[in-house]
């Protein structure tokens, strides 16, 4: 259509300059020397006209000639840039579809091509690193470097691609170096909490869990196991220091104390201390909160002179749960280490009425051997040994 418009425009101007051509008779007239030349100006401007199109053209091809060997070059440029985006793009989707082998190769063709060579370089160590060729994944992340514009992106890869091969040293030092400048860069921190997990560095496992926490960065269910693995971790190594493990368990927040495992835990370290008082204080607590089972059974592993008051506290239990058979076997511990031998065989006997368990046969096989009722020490020996290849666990 736009042709037509320039087609009729073109009809309109020649019929306009015919008409005011029409109209003038005038002339023009050159001298040189005995040579006249009289032409008429109609005349005149139509060659005017004719040679500045000839010479606007003629110059045009002039200075394209010219420009011709860069123009072939933008055009070669150009067509290698779309060549290798679409060798990148591809080698991208290689390496979603598990292509590996072609993935690379694709994404090197895309780095030779140029085509964001930092980026095909990282596409490239990932195919690499997942056909464990980790000789050639390093060359394509040392030349990633060049391209300072990928530069956390080569950071990030590199972590994530020396954790799978728990390289946790060296992938520690890669996050370190990445979060120098960006504390809050939360992936960062996510990776790093697996660097010092890996590396059992616990202390630093809950510093990093707890910035994690405030970013919601994480399930609360998984950081909740990450933190309560840490402590019961820390709680362990502290066993050999009173000081060191009564400092640590007051330094944790109420909110973890709660948690049965680091409760468990840190009565156990208590115990391995002999300060049993400390660790049945700790069950108390805990107990309060929330019932454990676990609890109340290791609420009897340690005898100390305050077994009167936990006899007493945990008859008190008692009556809020009468048919508990973890709490009925630890009334009869308990009732062993006061020496109430009749008392402890009738909460023992209850424990097995309630739910027969090794724990309790056990119990009241030792109870009968201490008293010198050997037959019946042996009866209970013998089901605390069925109960056990049958695979029970307490």
């Amino acid at each position: 259509m736009r042709w037509l418009l320039w087609l009729l425009a073109a009809f309109a101007v020649a019929a306009g300059l015919s008409l005011v051509m029409r109209g003038n008779e005038g002339y023009a007239l050159f001298a040189l020397r005995s040579w006249r030349v009289e032409v008429s100006l109609n005349f005149l401007a139509v060659v005017a006209i004719v040679a500045f199109v000839a010479l606007y053209a003629l110059l045009r091809a002039a200075v394209h000639a010219l420009r011709l060997p860069a123009h072939v070059r933008a055009y070669r440029e150009r067509r290698r840039q779309t060549r290798g985006q679409a060798a990148l793009l591809d080698a991208i989707k290689a390496l979603f579809e598990g292509r590996f082998v072609r993935a690379e190769k694709l994404a090197s063709d895309a780095d030779e091509l140029g085509a964001v060579p930092g980026l095909a370089s990282l596409v490239a160590a990932r195919a690499a690193q997942r056909l464990r060729e980790f000789g050639r994944r390093q060359q394509w992340l040392e030349r990633a470097r060049n391209d300072g514009d990928w530069r956390l992106a080569r950071l990030m890869v590199s972590a994530e691609l020396l954790l799978d091969e728990r390289r946790f040293d060296e992938a520690r030092e890669v996050l370190r170096e990445l979060l120098a400048n960006g504390p809050k860069h939360v992936a960062a921190l996510t990776l790093l909490l697996r660097a010092e997990r890996g590396l059992g560095n616990w202390g630093e496992v809950v510093r990093i869990a707890h910035l994690l926490e405030k970013h919601s960065a994480m399930p609360p269910e998984a950081l909740e196991s990450i933190l309560v693995n840490a402590r019961v971790a820390l709680l362990s190594s502290k066993a050999h220091d009173p000081g060191a493990l009564a400092r640590h368990w007051e330094e944790i927040p109420q909110k973890e104390r709660t948690q049965a495992d680091v409760v468990s835990a840190a009565a156990h370290a208590f115990i391995r201390l002999g300060d049993c008082r400390r660790a049945h204080r700790i069950i108390e607590l805990a107990l309060e909160r929330e019932w454990n089972d676990g609890l109340v059974l290791l609420y009897s592993e340690c005898a100390a002179d305050d077994a009167l008051q936990c006899l007493q506290r945990a008859e008190e239990w008692l009556r809020g749960r009468p048919a508990e058979p973890e709490l009925l076997l630890t009334l009869g511990r308990l009732c062993i280490q006061r020496e109430l031998w009749g008392k402890a065989q009738s909460y023992l006997e209850a424990s097995l009425a309630t739910r027969p368990t090794q724990a309790a046969h056990i119990a009241l096989a030792r109870l009968c051997d201490r008293l010198g009722r050997t037959v019946e020490a042996n009866r209970h020996f013998r089901a605390s040994a069925e109960i056990g290849a049958a695979g029970q666990t307490w």
